[in-house]
């Protein structure tokens, strides 16, 4: 599904460049649950930019669902990231006036699809989600912060997205609440088969993956299975 061969972006800055990536070549299969992991500097979130289509690398190739991404235009990235990624960030990013549902379907609207099945949809997400239903009506600033990136996970999953790209999720959240999202994150993979590749820079959140890359000063250091994988079976949601 994520094919990234050689994967190198330099940036400039006046007469300086300064490698971000490295000619990184790694692949993810459909269905992977992936952590990539390293400290901050490490060229973890240029890479999420380009797995993300936020960004294209410098040189190398880079195929979604055998697409090389690499040399589209902004508006075919655009396209892209509204048809094939649901995107998570640390902040949650919710319109705090809205309801849970209306932030839920928001990038529906963008897609020009009509109200009635905007609702649908948002509601199936929620669900997905494991975001209980007497919130639904909720406005987001009423809400924790895990609750809220709950809905933030919905809203990324919303438009049946083939990749769900996380960035750091937990790093707004205490360890508990971090818990029941990396909990969510793992029951999405494990029921609904979901592509889900997650950044971060710590191990013990890494670890709720299954496979992790590890990336330090522009290249991967390490690419493999986790060992003893955190699973977390609580389903009590309503924290």
């Amino acid at each position: 599904m994520i094919q990234c061969q050689n994967i190198t972006k330099i940036y400039k800055t006046g007469e300086v460049k300064t490698a971000a990536l490295k000619s990184v070549t790694f692949t993810i299969k459909d269905g992977e649950f992936v952590a990539i992991m390293g400290p901050s500097g490490s060229g973890k979130s240029t890479l999420m930019h380009i797995i993300g289509c936020l960004d294209t690398p410098t040189s190398g190739e880079y195929l979604l669902d055998d697409k090389d991404v690499s040399k589209l235009s902004d508006d075919e990235l655009a396209d892209i990231r509204m048809q094939k990624i649901g995107f998570v960030f640390q902040s949650f990013n919710l319109l705090p006036r809205a309801t849970v549902l209306r932030n839920v379907s928001l990038p529906l609207v963008y897609a020009g699809v009509s109200s009635e099945e905007r609702e649908r949809q948002a509601k199936e997400a929620l669900k997905g989600a494991a975001f209980p239903e007497e919130f639904w009506n909720h406005y987001s600033n009423q809400l924790s912060g895990g609750m809220m990136q709950r809905v933030a996970i919905a809203r990324a999953l919303v438009n049946n997205p083939t990749l769900v790209l996380a960035d750091e999720p937990t790093g707004n959240l205490d360890t508990k609440t971090g818990e029941m999202v990396l909990d969510t994150f793992q029951r999405l993979h494990q029921e609904q088969g979901r592509t889900i590749v997650l950044i971060t820079h710590e191990q013990y959140v890494a670890e709720h993956a299954e496979r992790i890359i590890n990336i330090r000063d522009g290249n991967i250091v390490e690419d493999g299975k986790v060992k003893n994988r955190r699973v977390i079976n609580n389903h009590n949601h309503h924290e």
